[in-house]
């Protein structure tokens, strides 16, 4: 019986397993689904195949910059329990997968898991399953950013927030003790304040004319006249840009300037230019479903 690339895919989403193990064991099985799912069984998967359905939207955050200071990278590993974010080797393993992609730049989470790990001669999907073996909890590498160039990188609250930030200046600039200082502060910014956009040249039209339409709402609820609306959506539209722009936010260290302002001033100091180029934000669970633990349950099957 043939199988497609479809079928790979169902069996993973089935069973949790690799892409890899799972076109093998559909390939012994001459592509009968449930004989595969019995197949990466046998082989020993059957305790995560078992624990891949179970919800992990805890875990960690992380972000780093490589030892050249060329490369950051932010990316999230997901567990059952924080009790795991602080294990040394769902740590270790976290690390290692952060490594891997500053090494081999892989162009998504899929081809992380394919790719042998950094210092090892396993790839990234068999340390997963090891760890998840051994430690005893679904584990998942959800997802990671990678930039090159002049990067800042900051992790906040243990894990629970992380942030990497790509700079256009000179190599000059990007070697001082002061942009490293700046860089960490517009990356606290960003973890602070989570804006959406870099640029209000970056919000999409479609969110802007949601944001119009509801403000104009609000204010004719309010009483006001149609066509004073329209005027007053202007004003308030400009606030709402602050708030989700980062570049036009309020600087969280000095509420006399805005984080354009304060990027203006440090190049100045420093004697050139800083842009900043991008961001990315990742919040430990963020979008998940949680897991929600009912102890006095579990004590009590524990003792039947």
């Amino acid at each position: 019986m043939a199988f497609t690339a479809k079928d790979v895919v169902a069996l993973r989403e089935k069973t949790g397993c690799g892409m890899m193990d799972c076109k093998k064991a559909l390939t012994e099985a001459d592509g009968d689904m449930e004989k595969a799912i019995d197949i990466l069984r046998e082989k020993g998967l059957a305790a995560s195949v078992k624990k891949a359905g179970r919800i992990a939207a805890e875990g960690v955050a992380y972000a780093k910059v490589s030892d050249c200071g060329k490369v950051a990278v932010a990316i999230e590993v997901n567990a059952e329990t924080d009790f795991v974010a602080k294990n040394e080797d769902f740590k270790k393993f976290v690390e290692t997968c952060a490594d891997t992609v500053i090494h081999t730049n892989p162009a998504d989470v899929e081809a992380l898991l394919a790719t042998k790990a950094y210092g090892s001669e396993e790839t990234v999907d068999a340390l997963l399953k090891d760890k998840i073996l051994t430690i005893g909890e679904n584990m998942k590498v959800r997802r990671f950013a990678r930039y090159e160039g002049a990067v800042v990188s900051y992790v906040h609250g243990g894990g629970r927030i992380s942030v990497i930030v790509n700079f256009e200046t000179s190599d000059e600039i990007a070697a001082k003790e002061e942009f490293q200082e700046y860089g960490k502060n517009v990356a606290m910014q960003i973890a602070a304040v989570n804006p959406t956009y870099l640029h209000e040249s970056d919000v999409p039209a479609d969110v802007v004319a949601k944001e119009k339409a509801i403000l104009k709402e609000q204010i004719v609820n309010d009483g006001k006249p149609e066509a004073i609306a329209e005027k007053i959506v202007v004003g308030r539209l400009g606030k709402f840009f602050k708030e989700i722009c980062l570049v036009d936010q309020v600087y969280v260290k000095d509420s006399n300037m805005t984080v354009q302002q304060y990027t203006d001033s440090v190049g100045k100091a420093l004697g050139g230019e800083i842009k900043i180029l991008s961001f990315v934000r990742f919040e430990k669970g963020e979008g998940l479903e949680k897991r929600e633990d009912d102890f006095a349950s579990e004590v009590a099957s524990m003792v039947k």
